[in-house]
């Protein structure tokens, strides 16, 4: 997409410019309109290989690990000396903190339980999570998806962007005395991007484009001009080239999302199934059955 329509183009995740819709709601899984490159497979390492010693501390590869993700992903995490100082200043550190008796602190304890309760929690919910993303599963909702998923064209098109309602009506007299469209685009039109490929759009789906140039657009058969349409970019000329029947990706190419979605929808379920089996009491809130007492 050119560089001024682009803003045309709403900003969602597609399933090929599809929604990726189930029942349970609003929920949905959306897949991306192109398939997501392939990592190359990782070099295996022995997670318990001791690096460096710090004292009597040790410094393992699965530290190291975990260093990268309390980094966030960011430019340190991704370089391994910078991991390896960051855990010999930790474990220098924890080590001087508990000489200190830092830990012998009730706020240091309560901290403990919490980051204790944070990771108990995260490691059940990737563990349960886990066994929901089946093939089977993946394969299911992929093609329950594909049923549900309403019939959709797209249409290739061309256009003019001009900034008046009189440049785009002159727009329209030229070419329908024959000049040509393309070069017609290349001299006129306000969209660097388009204007020198033709004012060629490519394929496009009706939701992607605002509305007021998306219901011209799909209105119009292969060939024919439209009339000048107004949006907040400017006026237009639009032209058809082609429509066609929207095709759905194929499911090796939105595997990887369909799983993302099984999993974080799993966890859900598990949070919600614990809520409704866990007696919670909300003392910080007025209790139900007390009666609110009778203005005089």
């Amino acid at each position: 997409m050119n560089s001024l329509v682009q803003p045309m183009v709403k900003t969602r995740l597609k399933l090929t410019c599809a929604t990726l819709i189930i029942g349970l709601g609003a929920m949905g899984a959306v897949m991306a309109q192109t398939p997501v490159p392939k990592s190359p497979p990782a070099i295996a390492v022995d997670p318990a290989r001791i690096l460096v010693k710090v004292d009597d501390a040790t410094i393992t590869e699965a530290d190291l690990a975990l260093a990268a993700e309390d980094l966030g992903g960011g430019p340190e995490a991704q370089n391994r000396e910078a991991l390896i100082g960051y855990m010999i200043d930790l474990r220098m550190g924890a080590k001087a903190a508990l000489d200190n008796k830092a830990g012998d602190s009730a706020e240091f304890k309560r901290r403990m339980a919490h980051q204790r309760d944070k990771l108990l929690l995260e490691d059940y919910l990737a563990s349960e999570a886990h066994k929901a993303v089946t093939p089977a599963a993946i394969t299911k909702l992929y093609e329950d998806t594909i049923k549900s998923l309403p019939p959709e064209q797209e249409v290739r098109a061309r256009h003019i962007l001009v900034e008046t309602e009189d440049q785009a009506k002159a727009v329209v007299e030229r070419l329908n005395k024959g000049e040509d469209f393309a070069k017609l685009s290349a001299e006129l039109s306000k969209d660097p991007g388009s204007g020198q490929q033709g004012g060629d759009l490519g394929w496009f789906t009706k939701e992607r484009m605002v509305p007021e140039f998306a219901e011209a657009a799909f209105k119009l058969e292969p060939g024919k001009l439209s009339n000048p349409v107004k949006t907040q970019f400017g006026w237009h000329v639009l032209k058809v080239e082609e429509k066609r029947a929207h095709q759905p990706p194929k499911l090796e190419d939105v595997r990887d999302q369909i799983a993302q979605y099984l999993e974080r929808k799993a966890q859900q379920d598990i949070i919600l199934a614990l809520r409704s089996k866990a007696k919670v009491e909300r003392l910080d809130q007025p209790s139900a059955d007390k009666e609110t007492p009778k203005k005089p």
